[in-house]
């Protein structure tokens, strides 16, 4: 006999864990205008697929590059994470625009994070030196980590405000979920820095697509007992 999903599964089913602590992620429920959830998965993922497709096939891209980037430098040794830098780039702003042009709202990790790549893509194709773009998911992740346990220190529960109309939990489950999450970050950048500082570019390329976010959903997938064990009521839920 199969058993009814819970009221938590169900939710959680509901929501795409490419990034769960991103506000982009949550599905209220709410009137407001909501994207659709595969909608959702592909604005974050696509972005990095053509950033990895930039890289292995620059030419490609040449055409819709050409505004920006000299032959020489697409067609160089490097050409490829260049190229893939300035899709990567463009490839964002796009994916936020369609965001906000759906929803008319913009989450702020969403904004840091399209700044943050469009200061480090910037410099990259300006000084030619791909360190930068390599450095983007360091600066991403020590932030989010950063910003989760200064929250957690001053009683900010940041996960519980955005993600407060998704999932009801008690108050330690989000104390809990909260550090987890931030040490969570705080691997990924560490294991970017080893990766990018000891392998070649291809290699992060891959690693950054096929790497980091099959282990940002198995970790959002191991987080699903905590949840059910603190999980309460909606009308018990603790105030914020």
């Amino acid at each position: 006999m199969l058993r009814r999903p819970s009221p938590l599964q169900e939710r959680v089913k509901r929501v795409p864990i490419e990034c769960a602590p991103c506000a982009r992620y949550t599905l209220p429920m709410t009137d407001k205008p909501q994207l659709n959830p595969f909608l959702k998965l592909a604005l974050d993922i696509g972005p990095l697929i053509l950033f990895f497709l930039a890289n292995s096939r620059p030419a490609l891209f040449t055409p819709l590059l050409a505004k920006f980037l000299p032959a020489e430098v697409i067609a160089g040794e490097r050409g490829g994470i260049f190229a893939a830098t300035a899709v990567f780039m463009i490839a964002v702003v796009v994916a936020l625009a369609v965001s906000y042009a759906l929803t008319r709202k913009l989450p702020i990790m969403p904004v840091v994070t399209v700044i943050i790549v469009l200061v480090l893509g910037a410099a990259t194709l300006y000084f030619q030196n791909e360190t930068f773009i390599k450095l983007k998911p360091t600066f991403i992740y020590v932030l989010f980590g950063a910003t989760l346990i200064g929250g957690y220190l001053f009683d900010k529960p940041f996960l519980q405000i955005v993600f407060d109309s998704v999932y009801h939990l008690d108050a330690a489950g989000w104390r809990k979920l909260t550090v987890r999450w931030a040490l969570f970050f705080f691997a990924l950048a560490a294991l970017n820095e080893i990766v990018w500082r000891t392998q070649t570019t291809d290699m992060w390329v891959n690693f950054k697509v096929f790497g980091v976010i099959p282990l940002i959903f198995i970790f959002t997938a191991l987080q699903l007992p905590l949840m059910q064990k603190h999980a309460v009521a909606e009308d018990k839920k603790p105030s914020s």
